[in-house]
């Protein structure tokens, strides 16, 4: 699998597409986020919205194991979505697995007109303002069910890597290709969280977390 991984990788690349990480880790970045959302309760069944889902880094695994019709993916750059489905899914998969994409660069969720109960933004509040978060957060207290999770991966704070305070995302995007990346203060997310009634914890399970970020587990209150 990983060896088919690679080349599909490598075919991205050659399409001028990027991947979210260094090809070398494409097959372990998506095969992790699966392990993530596993291991806080996934089932075939489930709902998952995979915010940012880029070329389908998680979703060649998600769209494989959930049963059809239970993958939702957001991702405003159409050409990378678009090279991901053909490259890591082809149109036999996509015909039995019916998975549900949307370009909106809002982060909206409510258009789906759909109930989900995991939600997964790997490296996305590491490029996200705290104002874009705060549109995230909205649509899952819209748009989860009781016992939904959010799983988002985010830089924490510190003093070489400052809280940032912007309004605008910053790194790569389908509007840019200049890099970067932001941290968050874990107080603010908690406060965030708190303010609609949705608790937040990081995730530091060294079998989940890969690279230098860090899970959060956010979930409505008890």
């Amino acid at each position: 699998m990983s060896d088919s991984l690679t080349s599909a990788a490598e075919e991205l690349i050659a399409r001028g597409v990027t991947l979210g990480g260094p090809r070398k880790s494409f097959a372990h970045a998506g095969r992790k986020q699966l392990m993530t959302l596993l291991h806080h309760g996934l089932n075939p069944d489930s709902k998952v919205l995979d915010i940012g889902c880029g070329s389908l880094r998680a979703g060649h695994w998600l769209v494989r194991l959930l049963d059809p019709g239970c993958y939702y993916g957001i991702e405003p750059n159409r050409e990378m979505l678009e090279a991901g489905v053909d490259v890591l899914l082809g149109p036999e998969m996509v015909a039995a697995k019916r998975p549900t994409f949307s370009h909106r660069d809002d982060f909206s969720m409510a258009h789906f007109n759909e109930t989900f109960d995991f939600y997964v933004a790997r490296s996305i509040w590491s490029h996200a303002s705290k104002p874009q978060i705060e549109v995230m957060l909205d649509g899952f207290v819209a748009t989860s069910a009781p016992n939904a999770t959010f799983m988002a991966s985010y830089y924490p704070a510190s003093a070489e890597r400052p809280d940032y305070d912007g309004d605008e995302w910053l790194g790569r995007s389908h509007e840019s290709d200049e890099s970067g990346t932001i941290a968050h203060d874990f107080g603010w997310i908690t406060k965030a969280c708190e303010a609609r009634g949705l608790v937040a914890g990081e995730a530091r399970n060294p079998a989940l977390n890969f690279g230098a970020q860090t899970w959060l587990r956010v979930r409505h209150a008890r």
